[in-house]
């Protein structure tokens, strides 16, 4: 196996696409997560391409943005797509959406997750949930309401991960292997690949 890292954006979406694209075929994959975490990042852009491509891969969809205003802001620049653009609130308020078809839930905080949660018991498709963050330390330690936002994390499969590191980077193509980066003078060698993701302290250990 070659390990090798994205050259550039453009890469990276093609490989993102590879992966959720090879994970919908899964039937019993409900809820995956994708994760391109570059400082700076246009995420519209990027979730645009994607479903265009979905679409053109003859996977309808929906785009699912937090809120209202990045909703009205999405209708706005994407106006051939506006019957495809909800909030997350609309989106559970809307019957259509009940049918089997893709969601693509755009980064949903930590103050979004209530609603998330709610979306995702409702919706009978798939999810598939780009540049999202759930968890939040502001939840009380070992309360009821940390531990059902815990097992809801743990149920959603990724399918593509890249986020650059201070030392390296941290890369998941579904269905392989994570693999760990170091950064040395700009080039990245590989260092070691988990069935899971590493934490900060396995990142920490394998780089130096």
């Amino acid at each position: 196996m070659q390990y090798k890292l994205p050259s550039d954006l453009k890469i990276a979406e093609s490989d993102m696409v590879g992966s959720v694209l090879e994970i919908l075929s899964v039937s019993n994959i409900s809820r995956i997560s994708s994760y391109l975490l570059f400082e700076g990042l246009r995420i519209m852009p990027v979730v645009i391409r994607l479903s265009k491509t979905l679409t053109d891969n003859k996977i309808s969809n929906y785009l699912i943005w937090p809120d209202a205003g990045a909703t009205a802001l999405a209708k706005r620049d994407n106006p051939s797509l506006n019957e495809r653009i909800y909030s997350i609130s609309d989106a559970i308020k809307s019957n259509k959406l009940l049918e089997d078809e893709l969601l693509i839930a755009i980064a949903p905080q930590p103050y979004d997750y209530k609603e998330f949660e709610e979306l995702c018991e409702v919706h009978k498709g798939k999810i598939l949930m780009f540049n999202g963050k759930l968890e939040d330390p502001a939840v009380g330690i070992g309360s009821v309401a940390r531990e059902r936002r815990r097992i809801f994390i743990s149920s959603w499969q990724n399918s593509y991960y890249l986020q650059p590191l201070s030392t390296g980077a941290l890369m998941h193509k579904y269905p392989s292997n994570w693999e760990l980066y170091k950064n040395s003078q700009n080039l990245y060698s590989f260092v070691a690949e988990y069935a899971n993701k590493p934490d900060s302290e396995k990142i920490f250990e394998a780089i130096n």
